[in-house]
């Protein structure tokens, strides 16, 4: 019985000990950022013009502004956890065949864009954007797109907004549900990040389409599920990918078939 004993309290201090280091260590396990020099110069084969906004506490917040040659309107973009614009400009110009610019961002501590992760200052930052994008475009004609951690920053700006269209790729039902989706033993206090997507969800008037690839191993499938039912009215479409994965849903017909009604 000792030895039992002894096992259980060693097991518990392992568990404890290894929440610990991941309450300490969140902020690298959750935001893959990588920064850029401010002085660094874009070099893209496209058409684009470098934005930087600042913020209501001084930070720069630096994003692209992707030009189509005949734009009917413009998707603002919020990005995965990882990388910087380096990167996600190249992946959002692909946008541009639908006759649509692309306004997309760094979030801050990611590329050229300043300031310390902070899930509130973040939610501003996603908003500002919106708003500097309304100064050039009506709102019919914004459509606003989240890819995995974007979906959140998405789904606030759609809830105090409204957007011709709400695109949602890979998104999850709350930051706590995603990370148990791969770890399943993580309990809510010791993320300080929340990203409530579920709370937003709700308060979004404008059509919403979601994606979602059945095989995708970051962010559970389920959560797509549960999003789309806390959806209020009927303009709204969840679109599972038959063996779809977390990276690969421009393969899929059903996908770009999808895109081309959202974006007509």
């Amino acid at each position: 019985m000792k030895r039992f004993k002894g096992g259980i309290i060693a097991l518990l201090s392992v568990y404890l000990l290894l929440m610990g280091i991941l309450h300490i260590f969140q902020e690298k396990l959750i935001f893959l950022s990588e920064e850029i020099e401010a002085s660094y110069r874009y070099k893209f084969a496209f058409d684009f013009e470098e934005v930087n906004l600042t913020t209501s506490d001084n930070e720069t917040i630096n994003a692209l502004h992707i030009k189509a040659e005949n734009p009917k309107g413009v998707i603002l973009f919020f990005h995965g956890n990882q990388g910087n614009l380096k990167r996600w400009g190249e992946f959002t110009s692909y946008f541009t065949q639908y006759n649509y610019d692309v306004f997309v961002l760094d979030y801050r501590g990611y590329g050229k864009s300043t300031g310390t992760f902070n899930e509130i200052k973040m939610y501003e930052d996603a908003l500002l954007s919106y708003q500097h994008l309304k100064k050039q475009f009506s709102e019919d004609n914004i459509v606003v797109y989240g890819y995995s951690l974007g979906t959140t920053f998405a789904a606030k700006v759609a809830s105090e907004n409204t957007p011709k269209h709400v695109v949602l790729e890979a998104p999850f039902y709350s930051l706590h549900n995603a990370a148990n989706h791969k770890y399943k033993v993580i309990p809510k206090f010791v993320l300080n990040f929340k990203f409530k997507t579920h709370l937003l969800i709700p308060k979004i008037k404008s059509a919403i389409t979601i994606f979602h690839g059945t095989e995708d191993k970051v962010t559970p499938a389920k959560g797509s599920q549960q999003l789309y039912r806390l959806i209020k009215g009927e303009n709204k479409k969840l679109i599972f990918l038959e063996n779809g994965t977390h990276h690969n849903v421009r393969g899929f017909k059903k996908y770009t078939d999808a895109l081309k009604v959202i974006l007509d």
